[in-house]
Formats: structure tokens, C-alpha cells, sequence
């Protein structure tokens, strides 16, 4: 008898079915988390998760006119979710129809990342030669809205030609910073936070401080090109890596953005390094 006729024998089918049922459940409501991590719909999720404890709160306390309002909220939340989440919605649909919620091939997936590593490293060494300033955020696991809604939202796709014309000198959206979300400019023209640490050297500028203080509150990975020297640094996880050359920036970018977090080895201090130091 084999492995799953035991099985089977072992456990009645309707169990089994009911196992399969939770597991795919969970596996749709992970699925719909990471479609709305890093977006408004996360915060209007906790507001439903309050009103939810607030209603639990009022059941137990028996009070009675606070309850009758919830209830109506409640009952017409069904409409108000569809109308609040709309974008999300049409984006989830959006994917199903292009077959792409539930995965990808690994075929597929590596020639998204080697399309995404060129369209970058193509456009920074083009900056780098010329001088051209430029602050480039990607979002990794800790979501960028707050910082994305400070600046012109673009949601294209990841293009070396767009890049480099965004941070033409004396442009619209040349000032500022532009982040990325997965594999589109979200926005560009964005705030990023400024460092008050008292150990960046004098020698970095406003670019240099903001990549290292969006790096002290987000995992974000942020890439500078210098408009004095045009060198490239790179900022994550508290390291800061200076002057590096095509081949080390694009080493330490596909190992930041592609791997994945628990595979990458981060530093507690700043690290700060030069082409003398390797």
C-alpha cells in the first residue's frame, strides 16, 4: 500500500478537504497582503480591524447607541470596501487576467531582474560619466507611500531612458528623489528624510544624507550618483558603500534587490567604504 492510500485510509477525505480548504484560504489572504503592502489600502485595513474591536467592545458593554451606529457602518461596509479599494481591486483583477496573482516561472522571474538590473546600471553609468545628479530609492519589505505621496506619481515601467530623462538638470522632476515599487516609478520629485547623524563625513551632501536617513527608517535600497564627482554610492540596512565601480555596484544591487532579506548579511554601523578599501 502506498504512502497516500495509508494516508487516506488514515484520515477520512472529508478531513482532508477541509485541511486543503484553510491552506488555500490562507494562501489567497497572503497573496491579497502582499498586493496591498506598501499602499493606502494598509492603513484603511487597520481602520476596519478598529471598527471591528470597536463593535466587539460595544456587544460586551451592551452600549446600545454606539452599537446601532456601528452596525450601520458595517452593514454598508461591503459597498464602502469596494469603493475604497477599487485600485487594488482593478489591479488583483488585472493580474488574474494576465495570470499572473498566484506566480511566476523562475524563467520568467530572472528575466524580469536581469531586465531590471540593466535598465539601472545602464542608466547610472550614463549619469556617472556626465555628472548628472540623481537619488534612486527602490522599496523592499518596509512600504515607501508616506514618501512616495510627497512627490509627482508616475507608475511606469523601469526604463534607462526614463530614468536618465527624469534627472536632466533644470527639469520638473530632476530635484528630488524617484522610488521604485517592485518593477514600476512610482513616483518621482519625492522628500526623503535627511540624516542628523553626527558621523557623516563633511564631504557628502544633501543627496548622500537623505539616502543615509531613509536607510536609518526603511530597508529601502538607495543609490546616488554624485553631481560634484559623479560617483556612485549605495545605501541599506545602516551600510553605506562609496565610489564604486560599475562591476561592485552591480554586485551589491542584485545581491540587495533580488535576494532574498534573510540571505543577506547587514552591519549594525555605518560602513564606510572607498576604492582603496576594495
Amino acid at each position: 500500500m502506498s504512502f497516500m492510500e495509508q494516508f487516506t485510509a488514515l484520515m477520512p477525505v472529508n478531513v482532508v478537504i477541509n485541511i486543503l480548504d484553510v491552506l488555500f484560504v490562507w494562501f489567497v489572504i497572503y497573496k491579497l497582503i502582499t498586493l496591498i503592502k506598501g499602499t493606502k489600502a494598509v492603513q484603511l485595513l487597520k481602520g476596519i480591524f478598529v471598527i471591528i474591536i470597536a463593535k466587539v467592545i460595544t456587544d460586551f458593554f451592551g452600549m446600545n447607541t454606539l452599537g446601532w451606529l456601528l452596525d450601520q457602518v458595517i452593514n454598508f461596509g461591503l459597498l464602502a470596501i469596494i469603493i475604497i479599494f477599487q485600485p487594488e481591486i482593478r489591479r488583483a483583477l488585472e493580474q488574474i487576467g494576465r495570470g499572473k496573482l498566484f506566480s511566476r516561472s523562475t524563467m520568467q522571474l530572472e528575466e524580469e531582474q536581469e531586465r531590471l538590473l540593466q535598465a539601472m546600471s545602464k542608466s547610472v553609468s550614463y549619469m556617472a560619466k556626465r555628472r548628472i545628479g540623481a537619488l534612486i530609492s527602490i522599496e523592499r519589505e518596509t512600504g515607501l507611500t508616506e514618501y512616495i505621496e510627497t512627490g509627482i506619481p508616475l507608475h511606469a515601467n523601469i526604463t534607462s531612458e526614463l530614468m536618465i530623462n527624469i534627472f536632466i538638470p533644470n527639469t520638473p522632476l530632476h530635484d528630488g528623489a524617484v522610488i521604485l515599487q517592485k518593477d514600476k516609478i512610482a513616483s518621482a520629485g519625492c522628500y526623503l528624510p535627511l540624516s542628523e547623524s553626527p558621523f557623516i563625513s563633511k564631504e557628502l551632501g544633501t543627496r548622500h544624507r537623505a539616502a543615509i536617513g531613509l536607510s536609518e527608517v526603511t530597508d529601502a535600497i538607495t543609490i546616488v550618483v554624485s553631481e560634484e564627482t559623479g560617483a556612485v554610492s549605495l545605501t541599506s540596512n545602516g551600510d553605506l558603500h562609496r565610489d564604486l565601480s560599475m562591476e561592485e555596484f552591480e554586485a551589491h544591487l542584485k545581491r540587495l534587490w533580488f535576494l532574498p532579506t534573510s540571505e543577506q548579511v547587514t552591519s549594525s554601523k555605518w560602513l564606510w567604504r572607498g576604492k582603496q578599501n576594495g
